[in-house]
């Protein structure tokens, strides 16, 4: 029986909140390799590509981004991420992002994809998706 591992999105839940604000936990009893910062502009495209070992997760900081996302041999599923979305994008997923507004996202890694081993898990694809 095969696991079907597929972009996730999460709901985020409030871990403290008092006058001052709230505090939100983006992950918990994650390894992660690298926190990346990514900016984005209205009608751009980021990604086309495939990480064979790399788990990522996405939280949008500002803007509004379309995720492409495709697992082998499946169609092609989209999804709209807007501020303080996050998803989780797993190893051997196809994925592009179209910035639908100027944007701004943070990438949590957890695997060989950061610094200097940037290229090392990165597959551009032959067919984009977007």
């Amino acid at each position: 029986m095969h696991k079907k591992i597929l972009m996730k999105k999460f709901k985020l839940l409030i871990n403290h909140k008092d006058s001052r604000g709230v505090i939100i936990d983006l992950l918990e009893k994650k390894t992660i390799n690298a926190i990346t910062y990514i900016t984005i502009k209205k009608n751009k495209v980021r990604g086309n590509h495939i990480h064979k070992k790399t788990t990522q997760w996405i939280f949008i900081l500002d803007g509004k981004i379309k995720l492409f996302t495709k697992k082998k041999n499946q169609k092609i599923k989209t999804i709209t991420l807007k501020k303080n979305d996050l998803l989780k994008n797993p190893p051997n997923e196809a994925h592009a992002f179209k910035a639908i507004r100027n944007s701004i996202f943070l990438v949590f890694t957890k695997g060989p994809r950061s610094g200097r081993d940037y290229e090392k898990d990165t597959f551009r694809l032959k067919k984009p998706l977007v």
